[in-house]
This record gives C-alpha cells, structure tokens and sequence, in this order.
C-alpha cells in the first residue's frame, strides 16, 4: 500500500494553485515510488489530470507553472473538432529580477463555481464578454512586450488594467480591490487581484526593495496572510 501525506503552508481554495502543487507534487512522488520515470511533460500531463479533479475543466496553467517554475506565456488552444489540443507556453527570461508582493484577502472560493458564473454570464451577453476578450486579448500582447522591455513602469499599467477588466468581469470583490488600492498608495507600480478571484489573493508589482518592504508593511495592517 502506499500512504501519501501533504503539508506545506499554501491556503488552499484561494488562487495561489495549492491543488496545482499538490497534484504535481504527486506525480513526482508516484514515479518515484514506483520506479516509473517520468518526463517532465508526463508529470505536467498527469498533473492536469489531476487538476480536472478539482476544477472540472481548468486551463492547465497552474499545473504547468508548477512543473516548470519561472515565468511563463501560456495560452490555450482548441483543436480543428472542437476539443483541446495541447497548449502552448513559452519560458520567459527576464532581464532583471522582479519584486512582488503576494496578500491574502482570507476569503475562499471555488474556481469550479466562479468559472461556472462567468460562463452563465457569457452565454446570456455574448457581445460583452467579446468585448472584454479583445481588451484582453490587447493586454496580453502589451503586457508581454513589457515583460520582454523590462519596462516596469508599463508592466505596472497593464496589471492595473487588467485589474479593471477583473472587476467587469464580476470576479474581484471589494475585499481584493481594497488591498490593490493599498498596495498602489504604498508605492506598487500596479496591482490586481489573482487567481480565482472572489476573494484570495491579489499581487503587487514593487520594482525596487523599499518599495516592496514599504508595500508588505503596508498590506500586513489589512490581510491575514502578506508574502514577498
């Protein structure tokens, strides 16, 4: 029989990919158990498999973040018959090291119901979610030139865009946008709610080391849980 047992210091249900972790880590730790090497692109396979299990039909980007670490382009892509067909993702080498700041709202929610709502929503307003797919669509492409650039500043700007366009699109929640507001007046160059949204977690973006200790001290007055 083999017995697993999990731990760490991940909040689950909150956005930061903990099921992610959890499912990769164990694929990791079955081909080892059972003397069954596996690629890395198997143990990413095996970890979406997972991730269904969770979340019913999830994009597969936490599971390949967790498998690959660093920074990642990843888009999704649907095959000639409609089904999925395997996605795409492209490390990125950055040109400096980049500070962030990480704050809990301590609010859970459930990606499986949250993805639900939208999709609800979605079918009954078609053009407004066409919408906000192309500003979207826009943002990513100046987010990753600015990734690309080293442009912080503009980097920024897109993260507070798209925390805008989180807010039309029903997920963030006043808790997040309390703590993007926060971290901005603390000195972030932008900020926005993460993951699932509805509650959990939101990032700040601090170019240099003051900024991001000033915007930490600033977010632990207002959430359970600060990392940087």
């Amino acid at each position: 029989a083999i017995h697993l047992h999990f731990g760490g210091t991940l909040c689950a249900v909150s956005g930061i990919g903990a099921s992610a972790a959890q499912v990769v880590a164990q694929a990791r730790a079955l081909s080892k158990a059972l003397n069954r090497p596996m690629t890395e692109d198997e143990i990413n396979a095996a970890g979406y498999e997972g991730e269904k299990g969770y979340h019913g039909t999830p994009s597969g980007i936490d599971n390949t973040a967790a498998t690959f670490g660093g920074v990642l382009r990843f888009q999704r892509r649907v095959a000639a018959d409609g089904g999925a067909a395997a996605p795409v993702f492209v490390k990125k080498k950055l040109r400096q090291p980049i500070r962030i700041v990480y704050a809990s709202t301590g609010i859970t929610a459930s990606t499986t119901a949250v993805v639900g709502d939208v999709r609800l929503k979605k079918e009954a307003d078609p053009s407004w979610f066409d919408n906000l797919y192309t500003q979207y669509l826009d943002l990513v492409t100046r987010g990753e030139k600015a990734l690309d650039d080293g442009d912080l500043v503009a980097l920024g700007q897109c993260i507070n865009e798209n925390h805008t366009l989180c807010q039309k699109l029903t997920v963030s929640c006043p808790e997040s946008d309390k703590l993007v507001e926060a971290a901005r007046g603390a000195g972030a160059v932008g900020a926005k709610m993460s993951g699932t949204g509805r509650g959990g977690l939101m990032l700040a973006l601090t170019p240099t080391e003051e900024i991001q200790d000033a915007v930490y001290e600033e977010l632990k007055k207002l959430a359970p849980q600060v990392w940087k």
